[in-house]
């Protein structure tokens, strides 16, 4: 006759069994915290993914947004939440806030964990539609004849397309004269009313302008033309290795542990399919979906970072 079961093990085991079938991450409400007020573009793939999470994880994704000091509100949130379950869902500009802010409040590479780059894309560089120059050539030639004669409007100094424009400049040896706004939002305005030369942001943002024939886009800031402009040239047609993707990423705060690294891409990696929802969307908006991991995203901060600290002290950008 086999041997009974003392009552005392045969609880304990009963009490344990639960715990050891629930997941250990995540275990309450994940948040992912974009550093940038409501309505931005990041909240487009942000919001996408966090619907698509909430069933799989079995715990609700909140989506939370914490704007201030260019950002580093928000990524100082994640960096110091305790448990695990805050996500920093950003942009570029976390590769280019250490080449404007002498005390961000973080270590990009020791209170961030990376999770994956989700998606890039390409700003855009538009003009008046009866602005002088026809095309991204007859700019540059317009600009080489006439330093610091054209201006352009950027979300401000030290932002994305203030670097983005410097780096041009650099690579070109063209001077164009920088008046910085309060976001692209004001800078759009501005060249419509004829305050400014030249424009540089999201292509979402001028869609209708373009359509409807009021500006015209003259070049995009990659490498290679965007799939939403295919028309338009590429600044890396005419600049040789000038290359500045808008790109969005994820990273955890120094308390993520591996487990939600891993179950995370586990969940994220069937939305690299063509017709998953977020590829599709991403596509309609000229961007290219990316969920690579961890190792390409600290690849490209490493590379990033310091790119733009080289380019912001040569654009005379003082750390504040």
């Amino acid at each position: 006759m086999p041997h009974a079961i003392p009552r005392r093990a045969l609880l304990a085991g009963l009490l344990a069994a639960p715990a050891r079938a629930q997941p250990a991450w995540p275990n309450r409400p994940v948040r992912f915290v974009s550093p940038f007020a409501p309505g931005g573009p990041q909240e487009i793939p942000a919001r996408i993914i966090a619907e698509y999470l909430s069933p799989r994880l079995g715990q609700p994704v909140i989506i939370e947004n914490r704007p201030g000091a260019g950002s580093a509100l928000g990524t100082q949130v994640v960096a110091r939440d305790p448990d695990g379950h805050a996500f920093l869902f950003t942009t570029t500009s976390f590769a280019t806030l250490p080449a404007v802010m002498k005390e961000p409040g973080f270590d990009p590479f020791a209170d961030l964990v990376p999770v994956t780059l989700v998606s890039e894309s390409s700003l855009v560089l538009c003009c008046r539609a009866k602005a002088p120059f026809a095309d991204f050539a007859a700019l540059l030639a317009a600009a080489k004849a006439a330093p610091g004669a054209i201006s352009f409007g950027s979300a401000g100094i030290g932002s994305s397309t203030h670097l983005a424009m410097a780096l041009l400049q650099d690579r070109t040896g063209t001077r164009l004269l920088h008046v910085p706004y309060r976001g692209v939002g004001q800078s759009l305005p501005a060249i419509l009313a004829g305050d400014i030369d030249l424009w540089i942001g999201d292509p979402v943002i001028p869609q209708g302008q373009l359509q409807d024939g009021t500006m015209r886009a003259l070049a995009v800031t990659t490498a290679a033309r965007s799939p939403a402009l295919p028309a338009v040239p590429a600044m890396g047609e005419a600049v040789p290795g000038y290359a500045v993707p808008f790109w969005f990423a994820l990273l955890g705060g120094r308390a993520t542990p591996p487990e939600a690294v891993r179950v995370l891409m586990d969940q994220l990696t069937p939305l690299r399919a063509p017709d998953s929802p977020l590829a599709q969307r991403m596509t309609g908006l000229g961007a290219r979906l990316l969920l690579t991991g961890p190792t390409a995203l600290v690849e490209r901060l490493r590379a990033e970072i310091p790119q733009w600290q080289t380019v912001a002290r040569a654009a005379g950008v003082q750390p504040e």
